[in-house]
């Protein structure tokens, strides 16, 4: 599949299988835990079923002029995206050929901050220019986990991006994927800070497994608090509860 634009011919090519992808390693561990995060809250909620791929540090493709790009956004979201082989492991992803656009793209704010805002057009483009002008990727959120500061930009009809602002809620609606994105403060796990949280059109916050079962351990807490309480007055009326 192929698409041209005035100084760039763009192919999308599956990654060959004897492809050896860099190995960098994550360069802190805030990295995994918002990207896990942001997962869990989604499936949990049934919201990744048979073609979304929902991937962190995952390796997007592109062929710009015949030399292949690769680029790792911290977290993506697709649709539409082919469903592998059992025996087939997806060691990349490659738009228009395996699937949607991803509806949005996520950088969590490394020590080298530039390289998320990069817009260097030559061979290997930067991480801006590649979201906006090759994949023309609709959200690109930048976040800066140390002080919970979230840049959403969207693309506009000139096909640049274009900063948005939040609602009253200081969140964001995410058309591709359905839900409100904001950032939370609090601790999960082992890592206490800001978080990127989802929250649906009511404005509920999706809740981890671990909030979920809190809930429901207050929810009988209370429930029982109230049969104590009943079974107290009845007692007191001269009534066996049990009768």
């Amino acid at each position: 599949m192929t698409a041209s634009t005035a100084d760039l011919k763009i192919t999308w090519e599956k990654l060959p299988e004897d492809f050896i992808l860099d190995e960098e390693p994550v360069e802190n561990i805030d990295q995994p835990l918002l990207a896990a995060a942001l997962r869990e809250i989604l499936e949990i909620a049934g919201l990744i079923v048979a073609g979304i791929l929902v991937a962190p540090n995952m390796g997007i493709c592109a062929t710009l002029n015949g030399k292949l790009v690769i680029k790792a956004p911290d977290w993506f979201y697709a649709r539409n995206v082919q469903t592998l082989d059992s025996q087939e492991i997806r060691r990349s992803y490659t738009p228009n050929l395996e699937g949607d656009i991803p509806a949005i793209v996520m950088e969590f704010l490394s020590a080298t901050p530039w390289e998320e805002y990069s817009i260097k057009p030559t061979y290997p483009p930067g991480k801006w220019y590649f979201y906006e002008q090759v994949l023309r990727v609709p959200i690109y959120a930048i976040f800066e986990p140390a002080t919970g500061l979230l840049e959403i930009y969207q693309l506009d009809s000139s096909g640049k991006y274009q900063v948005q602002q939040p609602d009253l809620n200081s969140r964001y609606w995410i058309e591709g994927v359905g839900l409100f994105l904001g950032v939370w403060q609090g601790t999960k796990a082992e890592r206490s800070g800001y978080w990127l949280r989802w929250w649906d059109e009511s404005g509920q916050m999706l809740l981890w497994g671990a909030e979920m079962v809190e809930r429901e351990r207050q929810q009988r807490a209370i429930a029982q608090q109230r049969a104590d309480r009943l079974a107290a007055q009845l007692r007191a009326a001269g009534i066996e509860p049990e009768a």
